[in-house]
């Protein structure tokens, strides 16, 4: 059965909910759409984040904004926690832990870490706490609750970075690290109105073309594509979880001429976006 843990004190609200077999398609992603959520997965389950499908071969933490999810498979209990930013804001709180950009709204849309044995041990002794002190409701619950999500993100934020940053493909040095943090949320902020280089540039105080060479001596994509790619993958969302027509997407998105903003889509997807709607099926499958 489904276990559902909540505070709640005035504005902030966080949740504690854990999942098998038995209620997996109890996990309803609208429910807790406008809220941050750091969801902790064993292995052997298979989600949908987006259009991208994943199957969990070691423990894994999601963290989710505003991505869809949806959860097919999966036996052994998972943990969902969710909260506002009023309880918890990763924007204000961003020099203590420095997660945005990273876990969260990072260009590359990867929203997981993987756990080895050890840090999910840990991990999983963190949710227990967090679950504890819900179940005590002590005086002192909501700051001891909110160390333990500041942990987690913590830790996970430098195994993230580990695993995307300092491997054999991609090395970011710690001085080149704020820039692409910073890209990536403004990216996230403005990329409805914001459709060019010098835009994000400006933004970061630096010329376009220096923005685009410290993308390319870090053997990442462009600038200029990265935000293709986040603007194709709200028009995705849009597309296939509204009923807005193509049109009105384009206008959403920053297009005045939709005729402009269809023949990106179906150069970049290989489809027209009206066809998208009609014809998406699963995405790419990940095994992680």
């Amino acid at each position: 059965m489904s276990q559902t843990l909540i505070f709640e004190d005035n504005y902030k609200k966080l949740g504690f909910e854990t999942f098998s077999e038995n209620n997996l398609k109890t996990l309803k992603d609208t429910k807790y759409k406008s809220e941050i959520k750091v969801f902790y997965v064993p292995e052997g389950y298979e989600l949908t984040v987006d259009f991208k499908h994943y199957k969990t071969e070691n423990p894994a933490l999601f963290f989710l904004t505003n991505q869809h999810l949806q959860v097919e498979k999966g036996i052994k209990e998972s943990n969902l926690l969710y909260y506002n930013r009023d309880f918890y804001c990763i924007q204000i709180h961003d020099k203590e832990v420095a997660c945005d950009g990273l876990l969260f709204h990072n260009v590359f849309e990867i929203p997981f870490v993987e756990l080895d044995e050890n840090e999910n041990f840990i991990i999983k002794s963190l949710f227990q706490s967090i679950k504890d002190e819900l179940e005590w409701k002590d005086s002192s619950a909501e700051e001891m609750i909110r160390t333990y999500v500041k942990q987690i993100i913590i830790r996970a934020t430098r195994k993230w970075k580990k695993q995307n940053l300092d491997n054999d493909d991609i090395k970011i040095p710690g001085n080149e690290l704020d820039v692409f943090r910073d890209f990536s949320r403004h990216l996230e902020i403005h990329f409805r109105e914001k459709h060019n280089v010098a835009d994000y540039a400006d933004l970061l105080h630096i010329a376009p073309k220096t923005l685009t060479h410290k993308f390319k001596s870090l053997n990442l994509e462009s600038p200029n594509q990265f935000i293709i790619n986040r603007i194709l993958l709200e028009a995705k969302r849009l597309l296939f979880y509204t009923d807005k027509p193509v049109k009105e997407i384009a206008y959403d998105l920053g297009y005045e001429d939709p005729a402009y903003f269809n023949r990106l889509f179906t150069n970049k997807i290989g489809s027209t976006p009206t066809n998208f709607k009609k014809n998406y099926t699963s995405g790419k499958k990940y095994n992680i």
